[in-house]
């Protein structure tokens, strides 16, 4: 009995919430949410076969179980090893404990040095295998690399072949420009609805064509058929001529 009177005396841990926003925009400006749009939507399309790649964009991460104020919330993450899928969250402990291993930040002029100091840190304490951080402003690119233990500054980023995702970057021209592994570049929303427009388009004008063909094709046949069956009635053998 005192024992059980204990027990309901025992006060149980409250349960812990871990936010699916942090309240915080996900862009500053036009050029900011473009490029995030851009990354983040092409890598979708480069992975798109592959089931077991998950991507988001501003998706909360939380790596440690039972601490819901370690977190952050990436531009852009890739994950290897977890299926696609609706989350409101990323919880680390749920998916195998795999980490982000490709994140991508766009800087803009809100961002404060002491908050992407304090993400790298997480981003070098927590798995990420590579960090690509960009400038619109500047069209600077930097990157990191997870070697010996640590993330490591990559000298040079102009040609540079992400490992895991096979794109290469170029900084030859006025912006950032990402290309996959067989030289398609990463392209924007707009351009992509453009192409595939044309490519409905193109469809289509090849559907109207093979259609006109089977109707001409029809016709000659159905002329073919009318000359046969006069000369047949005229007493004359088709086969013969």
């Amino acid at each position: 009995m005192v024992q059980q009177l204990e027990k309901l005396k025992t006060p149980q841990a409250p349960e812990i919430i871990y936010p699916d926003s942090d309240g915080q925009p996900m862009a500053d400006n036009t050029t900011q949410w473009s490029l995030i749009v851009t990354i983040k939507e092409s890598l979708e399309f480069l992975f798109a076969a592959n089931a077991d790649v998950f991507v988001a964009g501003d998706l909360l991460w939380y790596p440690v179980e039972g601490n819901n104020k370690i977190r952050m919330a990436p531009d852009a993450m890739v994950v290897f090893g977890r299926p696609k899928g609706k989350r409101g969250s990323y919880k680390q402990w749920e998916e195998d404990n795999i980490p982000a291993q490709v994140v991508f930040e766009i800087l803009s002029p809100g961002n404060r040095p002491g908050e992407m100091t304090k993400k790298f840190e997480l981003y070098d304490r927590y798995g990420v295998e590579e960090y690509y951080l960009y400038d619109p402003d500047k069209v600077k690119l930097t990157g990191w690399l997870h070697r010996e233990g640590k993330l490591q500054s990559i000298d040079r980023l102009d040609g540079w072949v992400s490992p895991r995702l096979k794109v290469r970057f170029d900084l030859t021209g006025p912006e950032l420009q990402i290309f996959t592994e067989s030289g398609v570049r990463f392209l924007t929303y707009l351009e992509m609805a453009q192409r595939a427009e044309r490519e409905e388009q193109r469809a289509e004008r090849e559907r109207q064509l093979k259609e006109q063909e089977r109707q001409l094709k029809e016709q000659a046949e159905a002329k073919i058929k009318m000359l046969y069956e006069r000369l047949q009635e005229m007493g004359i053998d088709p086969e013969q001529l």
